[in-house]
């Protein structure tokens, strides 16, 4: 485990017990209920940038609290732990973005109204299933953009769309010539598809060739984190349902099958830990970034893939159901393994950055 400094604990102590008491599964279940195509409690993420988690990473003269990335991955560890709908990993990304590749002006209007809650942003890549950035035909001209993006996360409800286009990344903010349509996945959060025609679009001309490849690494870490999280909860869930389960007379735990199969969990689950924390601390250091996000990434999804599954395994056909919290770790799971690169994707990435 990553070593900690004495405020990076008292954050993420806060950020555990807020998760615990303010926003457990069972809120999750009232958003998933309302049938709202935002699928987060406005005022729940009003609470988080009060909190200050939104500026995790924004300096402080843009009114964060410049934190850095390993801050804002224990602040969303926990969130996941407890599959908290919210904007805040699309809008740090987006954030991230704009520090980056913003100019001064651009940073000025924005990072203060991110850091404080005030407006939401995410970021736009994806124009199929398929995450494929080299394949982007999304295209700006005289300031005005026309493109499709598909599968955007948290895209209702933004204000500010960072968008990937041929010729680099794109602030965009959500009005005129800007058109959702609703993605219902099996996660039931917040992904629409986007239609840009004549959208006003103003360009981020810092960060060099490397910006939206150096912005999409942020993004998985930063959803690594969340897997994190999520694999954590599941974890736990199960070995506590093992201990209290009783099947022919006997405590499920007490059956050496399963306590192996556990252990190997354990295992798995420590060095998923592993990779994403040293993700994080790449981004902060400046050290290897590619190389340890495209790692961290690919390692979340194949930990949270083996603990989804065994989870619900371990649980039984009631896991499935709607009364046991698994399943819902399980669907979000699948979601988020296709976000910003599957399994596949990432290995021939890492073997890629690997011949330089």
């Amino acid at each position: 485990m990553a070593v900690l400094n004495e405020e990076q604990e008292m954050l993420r102590d806060m950020a555990r017990d807020w998760a615990m008491n303010e926003s457990p599964v069972a809120e999750f279940r009232k958003v998933r209920a309302s049938g709202e195509p935002q699928a987060y409690n406005a005022d729940a993420y009003a609470t988080m940038a009060q909190m200050g988690w939104a500026g995790v990473i924004i300096p402080e003269e843009h009114g964060g609290s410049d934190f850095g990335f390993m801050s804002a991955g224990l602040v969303i560890e926990e969130l996941g732990k407890t599959l908290t709908a919210s904007p805040l990993i699309a809008t740090t990304i987006a954030a991230s973005a704009i520090i980056l590749g913003g100019s001064d002006e651009q940073k000025a209007k924005w990072l203060p109204k991110l850091a404080s809650g005030e407006a939401v942003a995410t970021l736009a890549v994806d124009e199929s299933a398929r995450h494929d950035p080299s394949g982007i035909e999304t295209s700006v001209s005289g300031g005005k953009m026309t493109g499709k993006k598909a599968f955007v996360h948290e895209a209702h409800g933004a204000d500010l769309f960072v968008v990937a286009a041929k010729d680099g990344l794109y602030l965009v903010e959500n009005g005129d010539g800007v058109s959702l349509t609703t993605r219902k996945l099996t996660d039931q959060r917040n992904h629409a598809d986007i239609a840009f025609d004549g959208a006003a679009a103003e360009k981020l001309e810092g960060g060099g060739d490397s910006l939206l490849e150096d912005v999409l690494d942020r993004a998985r870490v930063l959803t690594a984190a969340e897997m994190l999280g999520m694999a954590q909860a599941v974890f736990d869930t199960t070995l506590d349902y093992l201990k209290q389960r009783v099947q022919f007379s006997q405590i499920l735990a007490t059956f050496q099958a399963l306590q192996h199969r556990m252990a190997d969990l354990f295992a798995d689950l420590a060095q998923m830990r592993s990779a994403v924390e040293g993700g994080l601390q790449a981004i902060d250091s400046g050290f290897g970034v590619a190389q340890a996000a495209t790692v961290a990434k690919a390692e979340a999804n194949r930990v949270l893939h083996l603990i989804s599954n065994q989870g619900i395994q371990l649980h039984g056909g009631i896991g499935m159901t709607d009364e046991y919290d698994v399943g819902f770790y399980l669907k979000r799971a699948r979601v988020l393994e296709s976000s910003w690169g599957s399994s596949s994707y990432l290995r021939d990435r890492f073997a890629r950055l690997s011949k330089y």
